[in-house]
């Protein structure tokens, strides 16, 4: 799909810092639902750009315009699917915990999700560049539900404000990448490495030793 020569474009700067005609949000999301069903059937080593382009029914110059390569297609079509994650209201901490948690790993086990996060990870493992943009779409992206979760949870009284300045706002900063970390690393460690079941009742006693710990690090930074 071709939008009209109006302008320059605003492309991806972040992944490729091109200039062109103006995006197609509809031919974008075609592709990235082409990129994640073609990564699903082929695989990461036999997903080619000319592949998703035949199925968006896109030309491949169209992909190149938008994305440098294979990497940072299939890194942009697993970023949206996190971009899905919410943190509704369950009125306290241990149930928005536990809410997020089952909804991270329902997303986990989707087929297209499992297949593009693992895909993405292995070969950031050689590629620095690519671990950068995964860290940036992704990672620093969800980190908003923690934000999120905490003040919440301070409006409500179950955790302590944050403190003052600079120190104070560096303070909460690290309390937020180590919860992110905690929630996300168990959650990926149990659906995608152990292979076990992410059900209400681990949810519940992961969310228990999480609050255990919470308490005593919101303290004592």
């Amino acid at each position: 799909m071709q939008c009209s020569p109006t302008g320059p474009r605003k492309g991806r700067a972040r992944l490729t810092g091109r200039t062109g005609r103006p995006r197609s949000a509809a031919a974008d999301a075609a592709i990235l639902d082409a990129t994640r069903a073609a990564l699903v059937e082929l695989g990461w080593g036999k997903l080619t750009m000319g592949d998703v382009a035949a199925r968006a029914k896109v030309a491949k110059t169209t992909l190149y315009r938008r994305w440098a390569g294979k990497n940072e297609l299939v890194l942009d079509a697993v970023a949206v699917l996190f971009d899905e994650l919410e943190l509704p209201d369950r009125g306290s901490l241990k149930d928005d915990i536990e809410g997020v948690v089952l909804q991270f790993a329902a997303l986990l086990a989707r087929p297209e999700t499992k297949t593009a996060l693992m895909a993405v990870v292995a070969e950031s493992t050689t590629d620095d560049a690519l671990r950068t943009r995964i860290r940036e779409a992704v990672v620093e992206r969800q980190k908003r539900l923690v934000v999120q979760g905490r003040q919440r949870a301070q409006r409500r009284g179950e955790l302590p404000p944050d403190g003052g300045g600079p120190e104070g706002a560096a303070a909460a900063a690290r309390s937020v990448d180590l919860i992110f970390d905690v929630i996300a690393g168990a959650v990926v460690h149990r659906a995608l490495v152990s292979g076990e079941p992410v059900d209400a009742a681990w949810a519940a006693r992961f969310t228990t030793l999480l609050l255990a710990g919470l308490g005593g690090l919101e303290t004592r930074d």
